[in-house]
């Protein structure tokens, strides 16, 4: 019971294993392909907005996925990301559609726009 009043809170526990997990995995990842991971990994992080925790799971499991792969075949770091990275990491990530943040701020902004029009008739 307790767990899941937390849950409701903070989110999905088993997410935030499955998170550490992957993490990890990109951690142990060996040099450039650890950099290369930590970097996309960070973009993601920071320019995705995903807020869906199922989405976010799946696609940094799939980020790991990625580069334990390149690195298991000793692909280039050049031949996965192309000459543009954050083009790259761009469309890496809009391949996982799930709730973002700016989904919630859109819905806000257009609530205030309709409660002013209200206001004005």
């Amino acid at each position: 019971m307790v767990a899941k009043w937390i849950e409701s809170l903070t989110g999905s526990l088993e997410q935030k294993k499955q998170y550490k997990k992957d993490v990890a995995r990109i951690d142990a990842l060996p040099e450039p392909y650890r950099g290369a991971a930590k970097a996309m990994h960070r973009y993601a992080l920071y320019s995705g907005g995903v807020t869906d925790g199922d989405t976010l799971t799946t696609m940094f499991g799939d980020l790991a996925d990625l580069w334990e792969r390149a690195a298991v075949d000793g692909t280039p770091v050049r031949s996965i990301v192309g000459d543009d990275p954050v083009d790259f990491a761009e469309s890496f990530v809009a391949a996982y559609s799930g709730e973002k943040w700016i989904d919630k701020e859109r819905a806000r902004l257009a609530q205030a726009i309709a409660d002013a029009e209200k206001e004005q008739a």
